[in-house]
């Protein structure tokens, strides 16, 4: 009995092999990145409510924020493909490492530019979305190389899309103050931790 052999099995094995690496490797990284935001982001959420046990690391009395956990994982991923040269399963084991650091790491990114702010900052949400956004892009969408009408299509939705994001987060900052508003009551509410 002859295998089957369907085109359009064929070909998109064919696209499979021929796929580049960034792209097998933006799916791993993204995929960290997004639960590692979540878990975070749900984590220090039941520990300001009081719903699970304080497990910050703090070191002589000062809270080590999770940004530094991330900022450490990034050199690490950084120095291991410099100084190594990894196969195929290391570099997707170091995609997504790379991929936990980025979050752990942009999860506080308001505390960047507001040094000593609150951690529920809309500055650290937006940053996590422009860096999801942008992996999903690396992650699936074809070179430009490659775009056919369909993809330009697309893109042309995608930029329409885009400029009404813009238009409503801007209107929309006028709602996150209140939202802020009532995280820091919760915050405020409990009694400090340790």
């Amino acid at each position: 009995m002859a295998p089957f052999t369907d085109p359009v099995h064929t070909e998109r094995a064919v696209e499979q092999a021929k796929e580049s690496r960034p792209r097998r490797l933006a799916r791993p990284i993204l995929v960290a990145f997004l639960f590692t935001f979540m878990a975070a982001r749900i984590l220090v959420f039941l520990i300001v409510a009081r719903r699970i046990p304080d497990v910050y690391l703090s070191l002589g009395g000062t809270h080590v924020h999770h940004l530094n956990y991330g900022i450490f994982l990034l050199s690490g991923v950084g120095a291991y493909l410099l100084l190594r040269y990894p196969g195929p399963r290391a570099l997707r084991g170091s995609a997504i490492v790379y991929g936990i650091g980025l979050a752990l790491t942009f999860d506080e990114f308001g505390l960047w530019v507001h040094l000593g702010g609150s951690y529920w900052q809309r500055a650290s949400f937006d940053a996590v979305v422009v860096i999801a956004g942008l992996l999903c892009l690396a992650a699936v969408a074809p070179t430009v190389r490659r775009f056919r009408p369909r993809h330009w299509a697309t893109a042309a939705m995608l930029i329409v899309a885009v400029a009404v994001f813009g238009i409503l987060l801007v209107d929309s900052l006028r709602y996150a103050d209140r939202l802020l508003l009532r995280i820091q009551i919760v915050e405020q509410s409990q009694p400090p931790l340790r």
